[in-house]
């Protein structure tokens, strides 16, 4: 049985790949129905809060189930329990912390919720799965320049991520409302700086994990976000004469 499930857990990880594919392809056409590109509409939507909160939760809830009724003996190995909580770390920040500090927030339309959670669902799961049951290790892993590196990546993209969301939650005072154009931080580089933080951090995970599962991850946030990224740079050149032309879009000092 393991190394059935070892094999589907590389196919899925690979599909996690096509996944991130189509849907940067299909952002790219199709108009954007999240944040400030939703029209106002009959169709059904999400609170705000309750829509980071509940679609973001299955990261963190699915872990702790996969581990709680297996034996999850890999997890007795350093690099393999540091991994799983670097990943959790990430999402009980972003489903218990986050929707809670978010200001306002426009609802979220209910099909972009529903794909959201199912996302979190399968990745969470693709994830624990494969650190918990199958990632084999040396005991030294954690002293590998690869993990170490991984690791300071991790860190710092996690920490450039909430940084960022606080400039952007913090951008009205009382009683404003509208857009402005964000500063501080790596907003004076990048008009993504809160997608860039969390690309690197996840970068920082797959590399730190070494496998396809981590990296597929990976290069499934960066498809997603950087399409998305090209999407808020244009609208933030269209809406403001006076936005800064030297930003790059989400890598500061490349594109």
């Amino acid at each position: 049985m393991e190394p059935a499930e070892r094999f589907l857990l590389d196919v899925l990880a690979y599909l996690q790949c096509a996944m991130g594919l189509l849907g940067s392809l299909v952002l790219g056409l199709a108009d954007s129905v999240y944040g400030r590109y939703t029209s106002p509409g009959p169709d059904l939507r999400v609170p705000a809060r309750a829509a980071w909160a509940l679609q973001e939760l299955p990261s963190l809830a699915v872990p702790l189930w996969v581990c709680a009724r297996t034996a999850a003996e890999r997890l007795h190995r350093a690099p393999n329990s540091i991994l799983l909580a670097m990943f959790l770390v990430h999402y009980a920040q972003r489903s218990l912390i986050f929707p809670f500090l978010i200001r306002g927030g426009k609802p979220v339309p209910l099909p972009t919720f529903v794909l959201a959670s199912m996302f979190c669902v399968y990745n969470g799961y693709l994830q624990s799965r494969y650190l918990s049951q199958h990632a084999v290790y040396a005991d030294d892993w954690v002293t590998d320049p690869r993990f170490l590196v991984g690791f300071c990546l991790w860190l710092i993209g996690m920490l450039v991520n909430i940084h960022s969301d606080h400039i952007l939650r913090n951008l009205r005072k009382p009683g404003e409302t509208g857009y402005k154009i964000p500063r501080g931080g790596l907003f004076e580089y990048v008009t993504a700086a809160n997608y860039f933080g969390e690309v690197v951090e996840w970068c920082g995970y797959g590399l730190a994990s070494w496998s396809v599962q981590g990296w597929a991850f990976a290069f499934f946030t960066f498809c997603i976000l950087l399409t998305r990224a090209q999407r808020h740079h244009q609208w933030y050149l269209e809406k403001f004469e006076d936005y800064p032309k030297f930003r790059k879009i989400i890598i500061p000092f490349l594109f």
